[in-house]
């Protein structure tokens, strides 16, 4: 019941009821990340007649957060690609990281040394920091 709710109500817990809806008479399924988001494009990639061409949208496995789509599936879902990860060959280099959603706003948010927010004592400001007087 909670699910069917949260279904209903909100649009950033997964995709709403309308969205499935309209995925399940009007998208084919093109492929999924590793995250298990999946991706979806216009049934024969026709284009729509208000834009002018196909329609791709993904449906994010839990929250729905952009900066959860890896590069590939990025580029095709704003049409810099016509052929979606799934068609291509693509080995990473061995210098590319795995990529990784934003973590800003969350617990695993990264913190620098000095931040206010990290635990612990804040180290001490340099000895070139003057502070600035309305004097001088």
């Amino acid at each position: 019941m909670r699910d069917f709710f949260l279904r209903f109500f909100t649009w950033w817990n997964g995709a709403t009821l309308g969205t499935l809806w309209y995925t399940r008479r009007h998208g084919e399924f093109v492929g999924e990340d590793e995250q298990g988001n999946r991706y979806y494009r216009s049934i024969g990639g026709k284009p729509d007649p208000a834009l002018g061409f196909d329609r791709r949208w993904v449906i994010y496995n839990g929250l729905a957060e952009a900066s959860r789509t890896p590069p590939g599936w990025n580029g095709w879902l704003h049409h810099t690609v016509e052929a979606p990860p799934t068609r291509e060959t693509y080995q990473p280099r061995p210098w590319e990281k795995p990529h990784m959603a934003n973590p800003t706003g969350t617990p695993a948010a990264i913190r620098p040394k000095g931040s206010t927010l990290v635990r612990g004592r804040r180290q001490p400001s340099g000895d070139d920091y003057e502070a600035w007087s309305p004097e001088g």
